[in-house]
């Protein structure tokens, strides 16, 4: 069954997301729906499922649709395997009914309705639920020591990997996912995409993974111009057909705006003399021509480039030498020694939970080991970027972007905070909005602004593509793949780890693996083990 949008409009104040929009997404379809931060995705996915009204519209949808939830805090007093079975709500409420009849007193009445709530639960498959559950946690990769554990005793990443497998459950008509990717591992990103290719439903995704929508999506709805436009094929696929269709637009307006030019000139020479029926038959014509004011296009790419400073440093940048580091107890990374050479560029990979933001911290100088040593090598700069950017900014800060940005480098002169400010897309007044007020978005974009602000030949990034938008994401992996000095980035974006990593750090259950080689070639190699 399918999903039909019949004139949904949605503006916030003077601010129009989508005007008169009137769309259908198929069921078989796999649908990406793109635009940049702020455009109104996660808006119109809220809009479908009636938790938020549009200004105008209607929607029509299947009855069982599958979404996914971004806030765990309902869910933390139940047990996992319950979370999981709760994506289909008509099999759980008749479950729960059972169980509250069965514990109050037997009449005939109840007894009826035991049968209608039993017959409910065969149709739904519910005497296999929980297998089913179990299926859906595995291909997440939680670990079975959980499935009876409460949500709020397993780890948060943990968490959100089981509202996924909820929105998964019971066979939906219909998926919306916002960021399914976010708090997955690769191997867990390989899963869901196999899951999705076979699901025979609609789907509507939203990722910042450009991997991920290219190997799921057959269609992208692209909100822009005020409107959301289908275009048949993947990510990279529509990139092309939007460039295609804007640059015959542009060519057209000028084409019409040439031609306007000469029939004015004509006018303007021949206006008041002997040629008044072909002076009148011009300007019949300029009015057909006329040409119309493009729309402005939402699309805004950033500009990044790392600059490293003059001075190179040493063929060794750093050396870690069997460093250790636990907490509460536990150890996490256990004799671990490394060197990064001059222009490396290392992409850290592998399951959360394992230690790949605790050895970037201790690498970056941010997290003392417990054992060993780190050791910076002579000449080395270093810029770091946190997973959690409150590590270095605070949002309760009454500066501006801009004075916050001048603060953290000496004599900077206010032409370059401004000019690298409009390269992170802070035009005009954005750039004196409240560090306080920025999105998740803006603040990214405003770390990654710092970075190209300081002196440094070494980069390390934890998760840097947390909160950017697509057009940032691939801003940033060409930034990487130019920079000329050393880089070290952890990240579950396969996109940007192939772009930028010459060299891999594994981390897996059984420790951390090295393999000099890209991504690509790393994983041929374990497939011919």
């Amino acid at each position: 069954m399918n999903i039909t949008l019949q004139d949904i409009s949605k503006v916030f104040g003077s601010r129009v997301l989508f005007d008169g929009v009137t769309m259908t997404f198929n069921a078989g379809n796999r649908y990406g729906l793109t635009g940049p931060n702020g455009a109104g995705k996660s808006t119109l996915l809220k809009i479908i499922m009636g938790e938020e009204p549009p200004s105008s519209g209607t929607v029509s949808l299947p009855d069982r649709v599958g979404m996914l939830r971004q806030n765990i805090e309902p869910f933390r007093d139940f047990d996992v395997i319950d979370v999981v079975i709760m994506g289909n709500k008509r099999l759980w409420d008749a479950m729960q009914e059972r169980d509250r009849l069965y514990e109050g007193e037997m009449t005939d009445e109840v007894g009826m309705r035991l049968g209608d709530l039993e017959g409910i639960i065969a149709e739904e498959n519910g005497y296999t639920a929980e297998a089913d559950a179990e299926v859906l946690l595995q291909g997440m990769a939680v670990p079975d020591e959980y499935t009876n554990l409460k949500m709020k005793e397993i780890p948060t990443d943990i968490q959100f990997k089981v509202l996924l497998c909820q929105a998964l459950f019971g066979e939906p008509q219909a998926l919306l996912l916002d960021e399914p990717t976010n708090h997955l591992d690769m191997d867990s990103i390989r899963w869901l995409e196999e899951f999705l290719h076979n699901y025979q439903g609609v789907l509507i995704v939203i990722s910042h993974d450009r991997h991920f929508l290219n190997a799921v999506t057959t269609h992208i709805a692209d909100i822009d111009y005020d409107t959301i436009i289908d275009y048949p094929g993947n990510y990279d696929d529509m990139v092309m057909q939007k460039t295609a269709i804007r640059d015959q637009a542009v060519r057209e307006v000028k084409s019409k705006e040439k031609k306007a030019a000469q029939l004015r000139e004509f006018i303007a020479k021949f206006g008041a003399g002997t040629r008044a029926s072909q002076v009148q038959s011009r300007k019949k014509e300029m009015q057909k021509i006329q040409p119309q004011e493009l729309k402005k296009s939402n699309i805004e790419r950033p500009y990044i480039r790392f600059i490293p400073t003059e001075k190179a440093p040493g063929k060794v940048v750093l050396k870690a030498e069997n460093i250790s580091k636990g907490y509460e107890g536990e150890e996490v990374i256990r004799n671990a020694s490394l060197e990064v050479h001059r222009g490396d560029k290392i992409g850290i990979i592998g399951p959360n939970g394992l230690g790949k933001s605790t050895l970037v911290k201790m690498l970056a100088g941010w997290l003392e080991p417990d054992s060993g040593k780190v050791e910076l090598g002579h000449g080395a700069r270093i810029a770091y970027l946190p997973q959690d950017h409150r590590d270095l900014i605070d949002k309760h800060t009454d500066l501006s972007a801009f004075d916050w940005l001048k603060s953290r480098q000496e004599d900077v002169y206010d032409q370059d905070v401004r000019s690298v400010m409009g390269k992170l897309l802070f035009s005009g007044d954005d750039a004196f909005k409240k560090v306080k007020t920025l999105s998740g978005g803006e603040t990214a974009r405003l770390l990654l602004a710092e970075m190209m602000l300081l002196d440094h030949n070494a980069l390390i990034l934890d998760e840097p593509n947390n909160h950017l938008d697509l057009e940032a994401v691939s801003a940033l992996s060409w930034g990487l793949d130019e920079y000329k000095g050393t880089v070290i980035v952890v990240s579950h974006d396969r996109d940007l780890i192939e772009t930028v990593a010459k060299k891999l750090i594994i981390f897996n259950k059984d420790g951390i693996e090295f393999y000099n080689g890209p991504y690509a070639e790393y994983m041929e190699s374990k497939a011919k083990v």
